[in-house]
């Protein structure tokens, strides 16, 4: 298949786009091509996850199950764990786990392993888009030569790009087809290819100059959160011993209409995303003989964060004449983020387990995740009743669900310690509410 060939049918929505993982990244992409008429196969070798999908349930906060089952119902979109599907696509993205192992370095044996299935089931005329967060020159040096090893002679009968996943997990303002698309092609025709992808789901789809530039580009998106969050952080950390409240101090600096941007303090990083892919770069750097100084000083900020959400709570608990050992927490929201279940790297395990480990009674509420596990142990949530917030020695907000009624809980707790400012600008008897 020419490059005319395969434009036309991206063009006529006709070629088949199979997706390779269909987690928070590859199931809204692959719902939202079939949304828009494609073919779309949803490949992922997780089989309970498959038959969970074809049955029409959803596991994402950005796709309904009405919407799953919708693209089924019209024949657009199945899922299967048969790798044998990659030898009848057009199109095949990968969006797989780029996780970190216990020494930061990068664990690329997912996108290893599927580029290899996809490579071993090429055929002339592919368009191959990778789509994980990994570390820069990951397409180039890694993809491209299982496919140039097979004969295929790139941007001429076969495409491959690299496009970061922009996904932002449980948004409401901001679905696949509302963020701008970046991408970077190994050839020039590979980036239109790739663009006109893109443009058939998305408004604005931005060419950058190689698939370096595209990966770099999710990198820094990343690197700038974390730092500003750490710095936010540390920020909180001066303003205590400073008697004054960070977050209005923070709130008079946005004010300021040019050269700000407000990041807010909280209880830590979590996430697959902003605490994992920065040291995808700072692995990289190393190896080119740079350390990233920046991106290690806000992982150790951010890092110490629950030690100090926990010195926290001890202290608020000391200045009514109680102590942290065999005091009650309950503990708001486990998930990483507000209105998600996704716990993966969340700080709120971390708080917890440590709470435990300093004599607290502990128990948690959160509307998203009806059990979890804290150390060894598997822990249910609790139904967050009026008796259950007073029965509390203190109510530590963690995740700042929109589910949770904040105003009621600072009228029936003894005690509110809030990391996400969950309850500012609610009136509250001195000394009832602790703000980070």
């Amino acid at each position: 298949m020419t490059e005319t060939h395969l434009a036309e049918r991206l063009q006529n929505h006709t070629a088949h786009v199979t997706v390779l993982g269909q987690g928070y990244v590859g199931l809204p992409l692959a719902v939202e091509f079939a949304r828009t008429g494609f073919a779309v196969t949803g490949l992922d070798v997780d089989r309970d996850r498959v038959g969970t999908l074809n049955a029409g349930r959803s596991h994402s906060p950005d796709v309904s199950s009405e919407e799953l089952r919708g693209v089924i119902r019209g024949g657009r979109y199945e899922a299967t764990s048969d790798f044998s599907i990659l030898k009848r696509s057009d199109v095949v993205i990968i969006c797989v786990p780029t996780p970190l192992r216990k020494s930061k370095d990068p664990d690329i044996s997912f996108v290893v392993a599927a580029a290899e299935q996809v490579a071993g089931g090429f055929r002339p005329g592919q368009l191959v888009v990778l789509e994980s967060t990994t570390y820069p020159g990951t397409t180039e040096e890694l993809l491209l030569p299982l496919f140039e090893a097979r004969g295929a002679k790139t941007g001429v009968d076969f495409f491959l790009a690299f496009s970061p996943e922009r996904i932002d997990p449980g948004s409401q303002a901001f679905k696949v087809r509302d963020i701008p698309k970046v991408v970077g092609g190994v050839t020039k025709a590979c980036s239109r290819m790739a663009a006109l992808l893109y443009r058939q789901i998305i408004g604005k789809v931005i060419e950058v100059s190689n698939p370096k530039v595209a990966e770099l580009a999710k990198l820094y998106e990343n690197v700038f959160r974390n730092v500003n969050i750490g710095l936010a952080n540390e920020f909180a950390l001066m303003s205590r011993r400073l008697g004054v409240s960070p977050r209005e101090v923070i709130d008079a600096a946005a004010t300021k209409p040019f050269g700000f941007l407000p990041f807010y303090p909280g209880p830590g990083i979590g996430g697959h995303c902003i605490g994992i892919d920065p040291f995808y770069l700072a692995w990289k750097m190393r190896l080119n003989g740079y350390e990233a100084r920046f991106i290690h000083l806000a992982d150790e900020i951010n890092g110490s964060m629950p030690d100090y959400v926990v010195e926290l709570v001890g202290e608020a608990l000391n200045d009514r004449r109680r102590c942290l050992n065999g005091a009650k927490i309950l503990v708001l929201g486990v998930a990483y983020k507000r209105g998600v279940a996704d716990t993966r790297e969340s700080p709120a395990l971390e708080i917890l387990l440590k709470l435990q480990q300093k004599g607290a009674e502990t128990s948690y509420a959160d509307p998203y995740v009806p059990s979890v596990g804290v150390g060894e142990t598997i822990v249910k949530a609790v139904e967050p009743t009026d008796q259950v917030i007073a029965a509390a020695d203190c109510v530590l907000i963690v995740t700042d669900h929109p589910e949770f009624d904040y105003r009621r809980i600072v009228e029936v707790a003894q005690l509110v310690v809030d990391t996400r400012s969950a309850t500012w600008g609610i009136p509250a008897p001195a000394g009832r509410v602790v703000a980070l």
